[in-house]
């Protein structure tokens, strides 16, 4: 059988993985099988790259680190993956800086990525590589001669045409992706939007989901990521039952309602737009005063881009100006915290919410959403609140879905979630249960790989 070897920026070794896995590792667990192995960058900073990767072996997998410089790892991660690619993909084109530099270290560490991955390839290997950091990664590969199964799966959002010129090198970047025999993407919308700018940047011929250029086929599809559904609503039980930190949070409470967003610290998460919602929701219906808690999980990250810092500044100045107007002795209506919590916390955490804020100005998919409904109990569930712009919004859509530039829509249907009769919310969350359990991470998986599998591929018509 084919080995199964995961490409990605960073690789979550089991014995230094923290009690907060990342989304990726949770969902490609069922993929991590004896003789697989995960390959990618250490997070270590060294003054030499490495030679060649370092190999440890956990449960039959195999992890294989390299190290990068300081000056690689500016140029390809803070100055190309997250100074250009995160904001574009994003639609934030105001925060893209692009610096010929940056690519060139960008396409350099792809370069370091693709000799090293070589040196431990076999030839009947199926390659998997995720998001945009390794964008060039497959073109490099077959440039090595690998011609085993190449895919991508970008779990960021995809942009049109006219957005995707924005970047000097769009071109560049969208032959580099027709380079993989599969690329995936959270949702039809995203999936066709690359499709256009094959067609329109390069002049490629596009029938269905296959994108024919220069003698070759890719197929482009939606595969939407999703999560261990019954695992997470295990966990979330479990959590309440048991998690010292879940329970002094339930019993601070005092009978009130919470409201609870759990987002990275990042500008495409909305949250400024999310605390001044909470506040106009306090303002137009003081009947919630003191009968709701809105608590607010964001990590910090990426603290080395100045836009982060810059967010980081206005969140707190805005979680103050909403304390200082509208609390009381014994009661402060928003509670913020910028440090990370483990994965079993947060799923006591979302089981005890009666409203879930997951408003991203624009977002791949947004497993938050996802978890809330599998930890919700079925006889007590709360309402979810979910942004268009999310990936989710395409699956779930008995969500309340709001834009998430207007605060007084997201105030709006706060307050629905808040005044919503039982009946009607038990209706919705089986609704979104069935599809949630439905689109799994199993599921996710196996479309991928069963379609990267099915390499004969059909000719498209010129």
């Amino acid at each position: 059988m084919a080995r199964l070897v995961i490409v990605s920026n960073r690789v979550p070794i089991p014995k230094a993985r923290s009690t907060q896995a990342g989304g990726l590792a949770v969902a490609l667990r069922d993929l991590m099988t004896p003789g697989a192995m995960w390959f990618g960058w250490s997070g270590r900073l060294t003054p030499e790259p490495s030679a060649q990767p370092s190999l440890v072996e956990a449960r039959g997998v195999t992890y294989a680190t390299i190290d990068l410089t300081s000056e690689a790892y500016r140029s390809f991660y803070v100055g190309f993956a997250n100074g250009v690619l995160w904001p574009l993909l994003h639609f934030r084109l105001g925060l893209m800086h692009f610096r010929r530099e940056d690519y060139r270290g960008y396409l350099s560490v792809n370069q370091s990525f693709a000799e090293s991955l070589g040196q431990v390839l076999q030839p009947a290997d199926t390659v998997w590589a995720h998001d945009y950091h390794l964008i060039p990664l497959g073109r490099m590969l077959r440039a090595q001669g690998f011609r085993g199964p190449l895919g991508f799966f970008l779990h960021v959002p995809f942009v049109p045409p006219s957005m995707l010129e924005a970047v000097p090198v769009a071109r560049e970047l969208v032959a580099d992706l027709c380079a993989y025999d599969l690329v995936g993407f959270q949702t039809e919308e995203h999936a066709r939007d690359f499709r256009d700018c094959a067609q329109r940047l390069l002049g490629a011929s596009v029938d269905g989901e296959w994108v024919r250029l220069d003698g070759r086929v890719v197929r482009v599809f939606a595969d939407p990521i999703g999560i261990d559904a019954e695992s997470f609503a295990h966990e979330a039980e479990r959590s309440v039952a048991a998690d010292p930190q879940v329970q002094r949070l339930a019993g601070s409470l005092s009978g009130r309602a919470l409201a609870i967003g759990v987002d990275r610290m990042d500008y495409s998460k909305g949250l400024p737009h999310r605390f001044e919602a909470y506040a106009r929701l306090l303002e137009r219906h003081p009947e919630h005063r003191r009968k709701i808690h809105y608590l607010q999980v964001c990590p910090r990250s990426r603290e080395e881009v100045d836009e982060y810092r810059k967010l980081r500044t206005e969140l707190d100045r805005l979680s103050g100006k909403v304390n200082g107007r509208f609390s009381e002795f014994d009661w402060t209506p928003l509670r913020y915290s910028t440090r990370a919590a483990p994965r079993a916390t947060l799923a006591g955490l979302y089981r005890i919410g009666r409203i879930a804020l997951v408003t991203p100005l624009r977002d791949g998919m947004n497993l938050v959403a996802k978890e809330f409904v599998a930890a919700q109990p079925d006889a007590d569930p709360g309402v979810l609140v979910l942004s268009q712009f999310a990936g989710a919004a395409h699956e779930l859509t008995e969500a309340l879905i709001v834009n998430p530039f207007d605060p007084d829509a997201i105030a709006d249907a706060m307050h629905l979630a808040l005044t919503m009769p039982l009946p009607e919310r038990k209706e919705r969350h089986v609704a979104l249960k069935e599809k949630v359990y439905r689109t799994n991470a199993r599921a996710y998986c196996r479309r991928f790989i069963d379609a990267l599998a099915a390499r004969s591929l059909p000719r498209v018509a010129a």
